[in-house]
């Protein structure tokens, strides 16, 4: 079999970039490791920037977004029992999130796909990627018992950082900038009703919490925890009970969360990755295969569709020009925000958690940077349109 686009990883940037080129009259193949179930239900990001967005309802996914989706404009910080709401639209000139989990997404994206796209392979192990430096890339798969071959035009890794499509770049043409931090995330979902109508990010010297939601009856919430931590030596309890103590309001000590049934548990360490270039040949990286962000400043699926959206425009280019010129510049283009994107994810971090081997000083300089966020436009401003995403040719 032969397409013009091998994407590995049936994920949203992988469905998304195969949606986007079906839109262009380009043909692709997606093939996805894993079972449909599987894909659909995966947990994972809950946020979606305003070019996220505007991509999606391009690509005519947007219809379940528009009439489900929670929009937020603006995020609630806490720290010494304070509060402070930035207001994105007043600080970006208008834009935006949208609280939609990311399940959902791949669930509009996989039915459009299976009804007027391209094939979509489920349970595809894909085991080599093969002349990554010719005119012709071929991937080796497994489908349905059998070793099969997929030649292509291109192939777009969207695997994640363990798949193959990283290793089809040489080790002398690729180098890795990794970051590890000393905590992890305790998250749990459950059958709760939001407490505010915005997300909630608290400073504490017990360390950080987030309120969070997926819908007005579903909360997503989450602790920083010790890395290593077992998510059974948190009873429920403990869990509201340490979520309601980090997430104090001095003027309101009565304060507490609404809680309800806990539906899942689980810890997600944190880390920061890069892959540079994320282009080697014919073989394109896009998402976690080239950079991984700590969640704090909910930039993981936006980068991922901000790759692929620069992604196909180039192969559009390609497509009706012949020029080589916007996918020739594809990884230095994407990679001038994904850095941005790690600084702001490093900065929401380090400014929220509490290091274990932290001093007393570089708690008041954690406070102090939070009090300027809460007094200086400025300041907010910086914050505000970071998290609702930079330009995509930043």
């Amino acid at each position: 079999m032969h397409t013009t686009v091998g994407i590995i990883g049936g994920g949203p940037s992988g469905l998304l970039l195969a949606r986007l080129l079906h839109r262009a009259g380009i043909d692709s193949v997606v093939l996805e490791s894993r079972d449909r179930a599987y894909v659909e239900q995966r947990q994972r990001a809950g946020i979606l920037e305003q070019a996220t967005v505007d991509a999606l309802r391009a690509a005519g996914a947007g219809g379940r977004l528009d009439a489900e989706g929670l929009p937020h404009d603006g995020i609630e910080l806490r720290h010494d029992g304070r509060a402070a709401r930035i207001d994105f639209p007043e600080l970006t000139g208008g834009r935006r999130v949208w609280v939609y989990a990311q399940t959902e997404v791949v669930k509009d994206l996989i039915a459009l796909q299976l009804a007027e796209g391209g094939p979509l392979l489920f349970e595809a192990e894909v085991t080599a990627v093969e002349g990554a430096d010719t005119d012709r890339p071929l991937v080796r798969y497994t489908h349905e018992g059998r070793e099969q071959t997929l030649t292509c035009d291109y192939v777009v890794g969207c695997d994640g950082f363990h798949g193959v499509t990283r290793t089809a770049v040489p080790e002398g043409e690729r180098r890795t900038y990794e970051r590890t931090y000393p905590y992890s995330w305790l998250g749990i979902l459950a059958d709760a009703p939001p407490v505010y109508d915005e997300l909630i990010y608290a400073h504490s010297e017990r360390g950080f919490a987030l309120a969070s939601m997926r819908s007005p009856s579903v909360s997503r919430l989450y602790l920083q925890v010790p890395n290593g931590t077992d998510p059974a030596d948190w009873p429920d309890e403990r869990v509201w009970d340490e979520l309601d103590a980090r997430l104090s309001l001095r003027a309101d000590p009565a304060w507490r969360l609404k809680r309800g049934t806990v539906t899942q548990k689980s810890v997600l360490p944190m880390r920061s990755s890069v892959t540079e270039p994320m282009r080697y040949g014919r073989v394109l990286l896009a998402g976690d295969a080239a950079h991984i962000v700590p969640p704090t400043g909910a930039k993981g699926l936006n980068l991922a569709a901000a790759d692929v959206i620069v992604l196909a425009r180039a192969l559009t280019h390609l497509k009706e020009t012949g020029s080589t010129e916007l996918l020739d510049s594809y990884s230095d283009t994407c990679l001038r925000r994904v850095w941005r994107a790690e600084h702001f994810s490093y900065f929401m971090t380090t400014t929220l958690h509490t290091d274990p081997s932290q001093s007393p000083f570089d708690t008041r300089l954690q406070q102090s940077q939070l009090d300027r966020i809460a007094a200086s436009h400025h300041a907010a401003a910086e914050l505000a349109e970071n998290y609702t995403g930079l330009p995509l040719d930043l």
